[in-house]
C-alpha cells in the first residue's frame, strides 16, 4: 500500500531524527536530544492518528498537532546546532525536511478549513 506524501515524508524526517538521536546519545547529550526524538517522531504519529478521524474537524485538529510537533522540532535543531552538537550541513538539511513538513502540513489544513466554510 502506498503511503501519501505527508506520511512518507513525516516517517524519512523521523528515522533521520532518530539516528540523530542516536548519535547524540553516543557523545553523551542526553537532555535536548530526547526533546528532539520525542517531538521529530510525533509529527508522524499524529499523521497517523489523523487518517482515521471522526470528522474534518478531527482531522485537522490532529494535523494541527502535527504542525506544532514540527515547530517544537525546528526548536531542538536550532539548540543543538548552536550548542554545537550538530554541525552546520546537517543541521541545514534537517531544517530544510523540517520546514518542508511545515509546509506540507500548513497547505493541507488551509485546504481542510476552506472546505468547512
Amino acid at each position: 500500500m502506498k503511503m501519501d506524501i505527508k506520511q512518507d515524508k513525516a516517517e524519512a524526517f523521523a528515522l533521520r531524527v532518530i539516528n540523530l538521536y542516536l548519535g547524540l546519545k553516543q557523545q553523551g547529550e542526553t537532555v535536548l536530544s530526547k526533546q528532539l526524538l520525542r517531538s521529530g517522531t510525533s509529527i508522524g504519529a499524529n499523521i497517523a492518528e489523523s487518517l482515521y478521524s471522526e470528522s474534518t474537524g478531527d482531522m485537522i485538529h490532529k494535523l494541527h498537532i502535527s504542525l506544532k510537533e514540527a515547530s517544537e522540532t525546528k526548536y531542538w535543531l536550532k539548540l543543538l546546532f548552536k550548542s554545537k552538537f550538530i554541525e552546520e550541513s546537517y543541521y541545514l538539511s534537517l531544517l530544510s525536511d523540517c520546514e518542508e513538513l511545515i509546509k506540507i502540513l500548513t497547505s493541507i489544513i488551509n485546504s481542510l478549513k476552506a472546505k468547512q466554510k
